[in-house]
């Protein structure tokens, strides 16, 4: 085989970036879900795993799908991606039904399953892409750029050489990731893709993965556990739960339905001022005091961020200031246990 010319590492600062917002004019699959069911039987009957699910993912959105273990994420993706037959509703994925057209679909998506791996354990990682390229009956010059594209973002250049079994586990899932979007896939899903990674593992997983949704405009399937995944990587949370839809929405939507009260940090000029409140602080607290520091803690509902930096600037020298949002993990909490979104007036 032709040895590969080793890339570069990827960009440390991607990560810092802001997210493009994908065109959805690009080429990503558009994906429609519509009553989707699925059951299974067991020694004590027949369980909804997939209890009449609906949604749209527009070409080139990326998409995070959270819920406990056991709400139906795996289940709904692997029905997404041809590997099960629903009990009721439709899947359309590409324009295509997946488990009737499931080796077209084959051919436009890519899957990376959690610690699954697609990679021959014994042989050169370079070898295994290359199956890829027969299996999916690739020109040898377009495999041959392809390959050496993802090789200098996902810094694969040095490992293409060595046997999979020799890779660290964060080698080999951007290993699996270059498998998987190797034939330049409309849609790409992902189970749990930084599991068990360590950050720097992380970084550069996410730092491709956004480049390649806003480069490429691939759409983007993602569930997982790790909720920095989430908030970094995509525009819109889906929430599953005993198999339904309980949250379908953007992440600032989400604070907004459920994050009730958020928090001003400023930093005072004098460490020794008292903050000067009043009537006009309705649903604002100073919860903390130290040195420079001060904490409020504010109800979204009674007064805005910017009311409260207003009264604070015009009564104190600051130094710097900041909004904090209520911990997306305590907020996917709430919604776990069943907990309704405040009521709001209106």
């Amino acid at each position: 085989m032709t040895p590969a010319v080793p890339g570069s590492r990827p960009d440390p600062d991607a990560g810092q970036r802001e997210r493009a917002r994908p065109d959805p004019r690009r080429r990503g699959a558009g994906i429609e879900v519509a009553g989707l069911r699925k059951e299974f039987r067991t020694r004590h009957g027949r369980v909804a795993a997939v209890a009449g699910i609906e949604f749209r993912v527009a070409p080139g959105e990326f998409v995070g799908y959270a819920g406990p273990n056991g709400a139906g994420k795996s289940t709904t993706v692997k029905m997404m991606s041809g590997v099960l037959v629903p009990s009721a509703g439709t899947v359309v994925v590409d324009g295509l039904v997946p488990w009737r057209e499931r080796r077209r679909l084959a051919r436009r998506m890519g899957v990376v399953f959690g610690q699954r791996t697609q990679l021959w354990w014994d042989l050169p990682l370079v070898d295994s892409l290359d199956l890829v390229r027969h299996l999916y009956h690739m020109e040898e010059p377009t495999w041959r750029r392809r390959l050496d594209e993802l090789a200098s973002l996902l810094g694969l250049g040095p490992l293409l050489s060595q046997p999979v079994r020799a890779l660290s586990l964060g080698q080999r899932m951007r290993a699996e990731l270059a498998a998987a979007v190797l034939p330049g896939p409309r849609v790409l899903f992902l189970d749990e893709p930084t599991i068990g990674l360590d950050v720097e593992a992380k970084a550069a997983v996410r730092g491709f993965l956004r480049h390649l949704n806003a480069a490429d405009g691939t759409t983007i399937i993602l569930t997982t556990h790790d909720l920095d995944d989430i908030t970094q990587l995509c525009s819109r949370l889906i929430i599953i739960d005993h198999g339904r839809i309980v949250y379908d929405g953007t992440i600032d939507d989400l604070h907004t339905a459920y994050g009730s009260t958020r928090m001003l940090v400023v930093d005072l000029a004098d460490p020794t001022a008292a903050l000067t409140t009043g009537p006009d602080w309705a649903g604002a607290q100073v919860v903390r005091a130290e040195g420079h520091r001060r904490w409020i803690r504010f109800a979204r509902d009674q007064i805005s961020a910017a009311q409260l930096v207003a009264l604070v600037l015009d009564r104190h020298q600051v130094i710097d200031l900041s909004i904090v949002e209520p911990d997306i993990e305590d907020v996917i909490r709430r919604i776990y246990r069943g907990e309704a979104p405040p009521a709001t007036d209106g």
